[in-house]
């Protein structure tokens, strides 16, 4: 739908103006603008008052006065009577109710006082009082902000229940769920990846404000040192920020590497890197922490009315997998540490670690389909970008009709082929789902004796950056080849990821591997010369017009790019494919 067709065409306007300013800044309000804008885009109804909006995702207070303010102004400048406010329309129609039912029966009721809405202060020593003080050690800067870990380091002495165990061993919820409270009533951003990053919003640094004014913040912090001498006497029983502060167990043992837990970091060597790369000191998850476990893709299914045949198959030979939604590709392997706080102890996140493991399946019938649409070397592109060095392609034979096959024959073959010798891909055929079944629950078996005697080094994800990652793990490859380095699962999903933490970059990418023969090694090309969609279009535009301005087209890419070889060579045919798609853009 065209944004003129919104029931409310003036006010969507303003605020797709505020969500490009947004997106030009990289600010942080973009996700607010957007999610704002896509929900009062697809609403029907007409809104007479902008304050009327925060029923509608992504409409806060805020947001609201500013619309407000945005009418007032076009009301004043083109001679228009301003809308009046609900609660003042409201309250004139309640009046009329009030005097029609007073002419009836005789004096009016005395009015009752319009309670306006308490400002939001959070409960003394709770999780979201804790986060918000622990998040205002940070400038007012959107540059800035604390990782997950750091977070509860700061807020966990400002709060009386644990962030990382729940108070109820019946239930799941901690004190870090009320971040979700915080994040709903944007009192805090969030962003960054593969690590996310928090910090106040506006709005939050004056809930910040207004808990620092409160009797029970003045009485805890009047005197610091009386404080924390007191400290302990608070409440007995709560949960300490370091749980290895008080005393050691088996658990924390573990993390001992002929060394105490304290320095083990301090006394690694670091890791060097060339360049601008980063150098640090992996985290060590020791033999005896962790077990090696299968995680299948939930859309991995026999059929839509027998969902659950190969996550029961696995389980009955003694692979049962982890069911769950996959970033990028249908199966892969994951240390899960026996201690679900192990990681968050030791620095990193979660309790998942991602092995050089992956797989993706495809039926024969997938596999053609992905040919003809393109998503065939999309999958693959992205699979080498996931930075897992071991690639299996599961090809499932099934019966075909013989004029189908004898169609595309030559394509899968050649596709088999190119997975194979360019990518460097194991591919394995199987005639049927069960032969893939009893493969992954063998494979899971061997994997389990690899590294289950390992100790695994990890990447410390604030180390990690969307640039940075692949050429981080292949300089550690190449340079220590004995010692596998590994990131955790939130980490890996989140580089994988294909939703709107996408980069301009991968957009682009994607763009351009929608021409037919753009595969992802000659789209990695084409970005190398032009980094963004607008300096492709420009490049285009500077050809020219008339007859010579168009042969400069098409045959820009085969002569801007004709020191390339092999694979990645573009041919005649192709430049001209490409100039008529974006030549004319």
């Amino acid at each position: 739908m065209a944004d003129e067709e919104c029931a409310n065409p003036q006010l969507l306007a303003w605020v797709k103006e505020w969500l490009d300013n947004a997106r030009e800044r990289n600010s942080k309000g973009f996700t607010t603008y957007r999610n704002a804008y896509e929900s009062l885009k697809a609403c029907p109804l007409v809104f007479q008052h902008p304050a009327e909006l925060q029923q509608l995702k992504g409409f806060g207070p805020k947001l609201c006065e500013r619309l407000t303010d945005m009418l007032k102004k076009h009301c004043h400048g083109n001679g228009l009577p301003m809308p009046e406010h609900p609660q003042v329309r409201k309250a004139a129609e309640r009046a009329q109710r009030e005097e029609r039912g007073a002419a009836q029966d005789g004096p009016a009721p005395k009015k009752r006082k319009t309670k306006q809405p308490k400002a939001y202060v959070p409960g003394f020593r709770s999780g979201a009082y804790a986060l918000l003080i622990g998040l205002s050690i940070l400038p007012d800067d959107t540059s800035v902000g604390l990782t997950k870990a750091d977070l509860i380091e700061a807020s966990q002495p400002h709060c009386d229940a644990s962030f990382t165990a729940p108070s109820d061993p019946t239930k799941f919820y901690t004190a870090w769920s009320s971040m979700k409270t915080l994040v709903q009533k944007e009192l805090v951003y969030e962003r960054g990846r593969p690590l996310r990053r928090y910090a106040l919003t506006d709005e939050g640094w004056d809930v910040v404000r207004r808990i620092k004014e409160t009797p029970q913040w003045r009485s805890e912090n009047k005197d610091d040192g009386q404080r924390k001498e007191n400290q302990p006497q608070r409440q007995q029983g709560a949960p300490s920020a370091h749980p290895s502060a008080e005393h050691s167990t088996s658990a924390d043992l573990i993390t001992l590497d002929d060394e105490t837990a304290s320095n083990d970091h301090a006394t690694t060597t670091e890791t060097m890197m060339d360049g601008s790369l980063p150098g640090f000191n992996p985290i060590k998850l020791p033999p005896g922490s962790f077990t090696v476990r299968l995680v299948l893709d939930v859309h991995e299914v026999r059929a839509k009315t027998d969902r659950d045949y190969m996550q029961d198959e696995l389980a009955k030979q003694d692979a049962a997998p982890i069911m769950r939604s996959l970033e990028v590709g249908d199966a892969q392997w994951v240390a899960k540490c026996h201690d679900s706080t192990l990681l968050q102890r030791l620095g990193a996140e979660g309790d998942e670690v991602v092995l050089d493991w992956i797989v993706e399946r495809k039926r024969l019938d997938d596999l053609i389909g992905s040919i003809k649409d393109g998503r065939f070397h999309e999958q693959k592109f992205r699979l080498k970008r996931s930075g897992v060095k071991k690639v299996i392609y599961i090809i499932e034979d099934i019966s075909i009709d013989a004029t189908t096959w004898q169609r595309y024959e030559e394509a899968v073959q050649s596709a088999i082929a190119s997975t194979q010798v360019v990518n460097g891909y194991f591919v394995k055929r199987t005639t049927k789902m069960d032969e893939t079944v009893k493969y992954l629950s063998r494979l899971t078996a061997v994997l389990k004796r690899k590294y289950e005697k390992q100790t695994l080094h990890i990447i410390p994800s604030k180390m990690i950056t969307p640039q940075n990652y692949l050429p981080l793990l292949e300089n550690l490859r190449r340079t220590q080849p004995s010692m596998g380095f590994y990131v955790t699962y939130e980490a890996f999903s989140s580089l994988a990821s294909k939703s709107e933490l996408m980069t301009l970059r991968d957009v682009f990418l994607k763009m351009l591997m929608t021409t037919r023969g753009v595969t992802g090694e000659r789209a990695l090309e084409i970005q190398k010369s032009w980094l963004t969609p607008y300096d492709f279009v420009q490049a285009f535009q500077a050809c020219g017009s008339g007859e010579q301005g168009n042969k400069r087209k098409r045959e820009l890419i085969c002569n801007q790019l004709s020191h390339l070889v092999g694979r990645k060579k573009f041919s005649k045919a192709l430049s001209h494919r490409i100039a008529d798609i974006w030549g004319d853009a």
